[in-house]
Order: structure tokens, then sequence, then C-alpha cells
């Protein structure tokens, strides 16, 4: 079982539920942080790293002795990485899509690929579970790439939780494409409400069974409220606005590890995803 947890933007606690719920899961589960730009799973799950991997993407090398300066690979190219300038050819690796499609139309067999390393994944053990994340490469423009090699060690027989980054774009589809269940964290805020209605659009059309977890319930308003009853989006658990819980969140600790009570209610969220999910529907039968 796959589920991811998203947000339509940053610092709502998507890492706080992931973690909790890893950790309060602890059996047969990994953990794959998927925020590649900027992963902090790792600073409460505190891991033992034990591999750590390369990621390298194909891009292309000209040899301008075979090349008839055609401009076919750069009328192909829809990223603009390869171009012909009069009588010079040149290539921008970092706008590169590694498709190949410059390769495949030049008739002059002039294209080959070199590598270039655009991150590292890293993998690792605590508490029970494995975590596995990306760190891209400072500069680099392009996340998906990583992330999808960080989703490919989605392991079958665990549970996986993803820690998605914020937001709508390609990098949060690239995470939580073909997930069991999505799990939505917002805050009671206007800003939290207009970027959970974004995320949410995104989840109904990836047609994907989801659920909700409200942040810092006990501040702002009740407009989230009456989107998720308006919605049929079910509110799996709420987190209260409390300075216990962001102590330990401030030292990097998992609540539910000092917090049994908190145990209990991730155990009970990991339960209502199941049946939710299992009754193939995220919304609130009407």
């Amino acid at each position: 079982m796959i589920i991811s947890i998203a947000s339509g933007k940053g610092g709502t606690g998507k890492t706080t539920v992931a973690v909790n719920l890893a950790f309060s899961i602890n059996t047969n589960v990994q953990l794959l942080d998927c925020d590649v730009e900027e992963p902090n799973s790792y600073l409460f799950i505190k891991p033992i790293f034990e591999a750590s991997e390369a990621f390298l993407l194909p891009v292309p090398e000209v040899d301008e002795k075979k090349c008839s300066l055609c401009g076919k690979c750069s009328e192909i190219c829809q990223f603009k990485a390869i171009t012909v300038f009069g009588k010079t050819i040149m290539t921008f690796n970092d706008m590169c899509h590694s498709c190949g499609g410059c390769a495949l139309v030049c008739e002059k067999n002039a294209i080959s690929f070199i590598h270039r390393e655009v991150g590292v994944i890293q993998k690792g053990h605590r508490l029970g579970i494995e975590l596995i994340h990306g760190k891209l490469r400072i500069g680099e423009a392009m996340s998906p790439p990583l992330i999808r090699k960080v989703r490919s060690y989605v392991n079958p027989s665990n549970i996986t939780i993803i820690d998605a980054p914020p937001g709508t774009s390609c990098p949060v589809i690239a995470s939580i494409k073909d997930s069991n269940f999505v799990l939505l964290v917002t805050e009671p805020t206007p800003f939290g409400l207009n970027d959970l209605k974004l995320a949410h659009k995104v989840v109904k059309i990836l047609d994907i069974p989801c659920g909700l977890v409200i942040n810092r319930s006990d501040i702002g308003d009740h407009e989230v409220y009456l989107y998720a009853k308006s919605e049929h989006l079910p509110i799996l658990m709420e987190i209260p606005f409390c300075r216990n819980i962001a102590k330990y969140y401030s030292k990097g600790e998992i609540l539910s590890e000092f917090q049994p009570e908190w145990k209990d209610k991730f155990l009970k969220l990991y339960q209502s995803i199941k049946e939710i999910k299992n009754e193939g529907t995220g919304y609130y039968k009407r």
C-alpha cells in the first residue's frame, strides 16, 4: 500500500504527519522523501545511512566533425536544449529532458550521450523504518527524474509512505502518481484553503482516494471545514496548535515516540485510510 502525504503549500505539516505515521505503523514500513529539493524527514528519523548512489541523466554530446548543421535536432527539441547558431551547434544540458529525440532524428549519427550527475539517493534504517530520499544538486531545474528514481524503490510487500513536495506542479504529480491513497495536509487559514483546493483538484483528476488532516486546527477560521463538507472530503485527523507539539518538532523529535497517545491517534489514522481505500472512494457518501 502506498500512502502519499501532500499539500498545496509548504509549512502545513506534511513531514510531521509522514514521520509520525511511519513511526506508529513501525512494521514493514518504508518512508520515501520525494521532496528532493529540500528533504527533511531524515532530521526526525535520524537514520544510519547504509548506501548512497549518484543519480545520472543522459545528455547529448555532438561530434561536430560528423554534424551537417541540418537543425533537425533543434527542431524536435521542445525544450531548446540543443540548437544551431550559424555554423555552430550548441547544447544546454541543464535544459535537457533526456528524451533522446535529437539522436533519433540525426541522419549523420553525430549525437551520442554522456552522463551528468543531477543528484544523489541515500538509503538508511532506524526505528524499524527504511528511509530513502533524494537530494537534488543545487542549481538543477528539474526534480521529477530524481523523484521517479526514488519512487522506483517502492517495495510492494511493505507499507510505503511518501513525503511529497509542496505545491501542485510536476514534482507533486511525479510523487503521488499511482499511490493507493493521498493524505492532504492543510491549515484552517485563507492561504491553507486556497492551496488545499488546488491540491484536491489534482488528486481528483488523478482519481486517487484521499482524506484530510487539519494541522493547527484551533486557529484560523472554519472555511476549510465547510469546504471539506461540501466536497465530501473526510477529515481523518486534527492536530491542535500546541506548544508541546512544537517543542518536539523544534528538537527534531518524533511526537509519537514520546507521547503514546499520539501514536494511538496515528494508528487510528492509518486504520481510517485502509477503510476508505477498501471502499474505493475518498469522499463522504451523499
